[in-house]
């Protein structure tokens, strides 16, 4: 697999491992003497990246977003060419791993020692047959080596636990070969105690993320697209939600209003009709139909960092008396998920939550209030047009420090 001219790089993926990581570090520079080594720290709370750099590693130092996150950014800092992942926990030979001469070489431990009853396997094992029809042995095993074209199809990887799972679908649905290797390897063993349980508690999650819909956020990260459970919880703005779900997974490099009508039949184009005619249903108005679709727009606009249109609903909600609860409550919920990176509005979510804004505004706005805010709301709209509001909202000091509240540097 090496034998492209290109020379392996490794990357060990590694959260509050000063116990292990020196040890795993110095063994894997005596077994690939030439590779350059270098951990990603996930928020360590330890001395992780001092002994990791004290056994001769580069160390990229991050603030805890997930492993699949904090992969993805420090893949970015190794030489182009094939990688070997390892968790730093690890303790064996891998070379007849970086041998294989499969596009995807994961490792499969010949030894068993402790874990769980298997439902996190069983669940990934399941969710790679379905979407890409692979019988996977060792399908969380993150002990893989990736030629340079797996490297180029399955990077950015899926967030948090999910990565593995994500990967090896990537890789078949790409046509690339994939093999298991089995070799005698060993690792730490997630326990039978309750910190065990609550581990494979977030595997399940972010298995079950990682299969579903993805989408690359602003710093490059591929994070699961999670806005559509706001169209489950408010029913009333589920064909919003569905139009944005359509253009979160079909949409062309096309922004803004301008853009879209000119390159003509994109999903764009389908939100910029759909939305003002359910509008228009719901409302029984030109006026509401306008208020909707401006506000699901101004929403969906704003939606470009973690937390900031889930920040305007909720200030929003605020301004019109705390309701819709149900919608609330979901922003609320997650909030949490969308400024520490590790899931993503999308526009399924922004144009809905700022549809559930629409129409409580068509109820509470009357004569000249309400044609108030159509025209506040066409203005910011225009205004997106011309000018990023971004960048508006970062020159302006008190709404930077509003929006940067919460958020991961």
């Amino acid at each position: 697999m090496t034998g492209s001219g290109a020379e392996l790089a490794i990357l060990v993926a590694a959260r509050d491992e000063e116990e292990r990581i020196g040890a795993a570090v110095a063994a894997l520079r005596e077994t690939f003497p030439e590779a350059a080594v270098l951990v990603a720290d996930d928020g360590s709370r330890d001395r992780t990246a001092e002994r990791a750099e004290a056994a001769g590693a580069r160390v990229v130092r991050l603030p805890r977003r997930g492993k699949g996150q904090a992969l993805t950014l420090a893949e970015r800092e190794l030489p182009p060419g094939p990688l070997l992942l390892c968790d730093a926990d690890l303790a064996g030979d891998l070379r007849p791993l970086a041998r294989n001469g499969a596009d995807l070489a994961i490792a499969a431990f010949t030894r068993r020692r402790g874990g769980g009853i298997g439902l996190a396997r069983g669940v990934a094992r399941a969710l790679i047959r379905v979407r890409c029809g692979l019988d996977a042995r060792e399908p969380l095993s993150g002990q893989r080596c990736l030629s340079a074209r797996a490297r180029e199809a399955c990077f950015p990887v899926a967030a948090g636990f999910g990565v593995e799972t994500r990967m090896t679908i990537d890789a078949v649905r790409a046509g690339l070969v994939v093999r298991e290797v089995e070799l005698d390897l060993t690792h730490r063993a997630t326990g039978r105690d309750l910190s065990g349980f609550l581990h494979r508690g977030r595997q399940l999650a972010d298995l079950a993320l990682a299969c579903g819909p993805q989408g690359l956020n602003f710093r490059g990260l591929r994070l699961p697209l999670v806005g559509a459970v706001a169209g489950i919880a408010c029913p009333g703005t589920a064909p919003v939600a569905l139009l944005g779900l359509v253009d979160d997974l079909w949409s062309g490099p096309e922004r803004g209003f301008h853009a879209h009508l000119r390159a003509g039949r994109t999903t764009g184009v389908l939100k910029l009709v759909g939305i003002p005619v359910y509008g228009l249903l719901r409302t029984r108005s030109l006026s509401g139909a306008a208020l909707v679709a401006l506000s699901a727009n101004a929403l969906n606009q704003l939606d470009t960092r973690p937390g900031r249109a889930l920040k305007t609903f909720l200030l929003g909600a605020l301004g019109l008396g705390g309701r819709p609860r149900r919608a609330v409550a979901v922003a609320v919920l997650l909030a949490p998920y969308d400024l520490r990176e590790m899931a993503m509005l999308g526009d399924a979510g922004s144009n809905a939550l700022g549809a559930v804004l629409g129409l409580r505004s068509v109820r509470r706005l009357t004569g000249r209030r309400r044609y108030g805010a159509i025209a506040a709301l066409a203005s910011l709209t225009l205004l997106g047009e011309l000018r990023s509001l971004g960048s508006l909202i970062e020159s302006t000091p008190f709404l930077r420090e509003l929006d940067a509240l919460g958020r991961r540097p």
